[in-house]
């Protein structure tokens, strides 16, 4: 059979919108003589719809574009995703919903079986979950169809099975012929790898082609890389959509053809990955121009060339805010990295501000040392500058923070953690060096100095980050196995880290919660983000 996974871009909410999308792509694929077209997962109402779900009238939009989509399929069968309603008098109001168009008409409604309540995912809030597989006969062929989380189910990935049914088992063994999974499947580093192995999986379990039509694009926090497959019975790689771009996949479920599946270096997805991700947050949410302070250090020189790369350096203004204690070399060094990208520059000092407001607190402060108070002040003032940026010219505020900062609270509530969107602050600082140095892979566009010199927050005289923090190979090690993997500090020592270091970091983690609840919004790539998928109390204290 010939078929078309169209790999679209779908905006929350956008319901007429995404609609033209599903229109543009079918007409696309009818153009190819393929036989069907098959959508991802609720691209009708994109993903995740969250209480837009409860929104009076908008589900029956989703439900009256998709009757105006089936109304145009003529001479091709089309697979959609949409929001259903449960028409029985219990249960959930909803169904994570796929279509089955054919002949101007809905012929089939098949249901989410699987509903992942885990990290980012809550869909048991608003979903029924099916309750028996669907065989739909089409064009000599038996298509079995399921939803993401359906096809993530196999026992020997998982120690424990998160759930008692595999639905691709079920599928295979009501007579399947063709296995059709549609999906919204985030991206994190390295699971679009693992991804390919859990579906070949099924494939060579069954001996069953199968289609993977994955979304592409970012909606908040979340981001979506494509990836599209068609598989073959074999468990040959027929064909493969693009990473972290719209794609229209147009193969024959029954060629011999392997392609095989290369796996991209983790930094050139994550760089991709990032970009995407910046220029749809700001798309989608009416920006069309960044701002963003740049200290002549990597994290704001990553995240400048992020932002160039993804809104235009013409739409991206970078503003060097020095200090009393910042170096010559840092405003140089951002200088010439706003030379390298294109963008704007410009240089506002903070001096006489920080001046003005540590002479309105003297009185208070009298007979005090100086302390962190003093420091924070600075960052402060430079975070209402670049507000006050964003308030005169429309500019979306970038923050530069990265995961290290984020999760041990090295940085300023209301200072260098405002803005509109932390581009970086689920990448941790090491990997931040190594998403540097795969920038200037072919060119310098970060200045050497800025990978070089050590990193400060230049708020005090010859100040570094490593004067308070341990140095950050030891850091990320312990974060990632607190935050990601959720070990015990004693679990952690004895994966050969240092007791008093990692009761310290394990201390500025739970002690910083407040901090990170207030922070703006932050791109998703790790297992484990900063995000909606971490659900810690802020008032706590750790008694076991």
């Amino acid at each position: 059979m010939k078929v078309a996974l169209a790999q679209i871009n779908s905006t929350v909410g956008d319901i007429r919108g995404n609609a033209e999308l599903v229109r543009k792509a079918a007409r696309a694929a009818r153009r190819t003589d393929a036989d069907l077209v098959v959508f991802p997962e609720l691209c009708l109402t994109g993903y995740p719809p969250k209480d837009l779900l409860g929104v009076s009238g908008f589900v029956d939009a989703n439900l009256s574009a998709l009757h105006e989509i089936a109304l145009e399929a003529d001479g091709i069968g089309m697979v959609v995703g949409f929001v259903d309603r449960n028409r029985r008098s219990e249960g959930r109001a909803f169904y994570n919903a796929a279509a089955f168009i054919a002949e101007g008409a809905v012929r089939e409604i098949v249901h989410k079986t699987l509903l992942p309540t885990y990290d980012v995912f809550d869909e048991d809030r608003y979903f029924e979950p099916s309750a028996r597989p669907v065989i739909i006969p089409f064009r000599g062929r038996k298509l079995g169809i399921s939803i993401c989380e359906d096809a993530w189910n196999p026992g020997e990935f998982w120690p424990v099975p998160l759930y008692e049914t595999d639905p691709m088992r079920s599928l295979a063994e009501a007579g399947a012929d063709l296995l059709i999974n549609i999906a919204a499947s985030p991206y994190e580093m390295e699971k679009p790898a693992f991804r390919f192995r859990l579906l070949r999986a099924h494939v060579r379990a069954h001996g069953i082609p199968l289609l993977f039509a994955n979304l592409v694009g970012g909606n908040d926090e979340l981001l979506f890389d494509g990836n599209s497959l068609v598989l073959g019975a074999a468990g040959n790689v027929i064909a493969r959509g693009r990473s972290f771009a719209e794609d229209l996949l147009v193969a024959d479920t029954e060629s011999a053809q392997d392609i095989g599946y290369l796996a991209a270096d983790m930094e050139a997805l994550l760089w991709e990955a990032l970009v995407m991700g910046t220029r749809d947050y700001a798309r989608k949410c009416g920006f069309r121009s960044a701002v963003l302070g740049l200290s002549g250090g990597i994290d704001s020189a990553v995240t400048a060339c992020i932002a160039a790369a993804a809104l235009g350096g013409e739409n991206v203004l970078g503003v060097a805010l020095p200090s009393a204690y910042s170096s010559r070399a840092s405003e140089d060094d951002a200088r010439r990295l706003a030379q390298n990208l294109g963008i704007g520059f410009q240089v506002i000092p903070i001096l006489p501000i920080v001046r003005s407001f540590r002479e309105a607190m003297a009185e208070v402060f009298a007979g005090l040392p100086e302390d962190e108070t003093e420091e924070n002040i600075q960052a402060r003032v430079r975070g209402n500058i670049l507000m006050a940026l964003s308030n005169k010219f429309g500019h979306l505020v970038l923050s530069t923070g990265n995961k290290s900062e984020l999760g041990v609270g090295y940085c300023t509530l209301y200072g260098d953690m405002a803005g509109g969107l932390a581009v970086i602050s689920d990448v941790p600082k090491t990997l931040v060096y190594r998403l540097a140095r795969h920038i200037n892979r072919e060119r310098e566009w970060i200045p050497a100095n800025s990978l070089l010199r050590a990193p400060t927050a230049e708020l005090r005289p010859n100040q570094t980050d490593q004067d308070t923090l341990p140095d950050y190979e030891i850091l990320d090690g312990i974060l990632k196995l607190a935050v990601e993997e959720q070990l015990s500090a004693g679990e952690i020592v004895a994966r050969g880290y240092d007791a008093d270091v990692v009761t310290g970091v394990m201390r500025m983690i739970h002690r910083n919660e407040y901090k990170r609840r207030q922070a703006a919004p932050g791109l998703r790539v790790s297992a484990r983000a900063f995000g909606s998928g971490r659900r810690m109390p802020i008032a706590m204290k750790l008694g076991f």
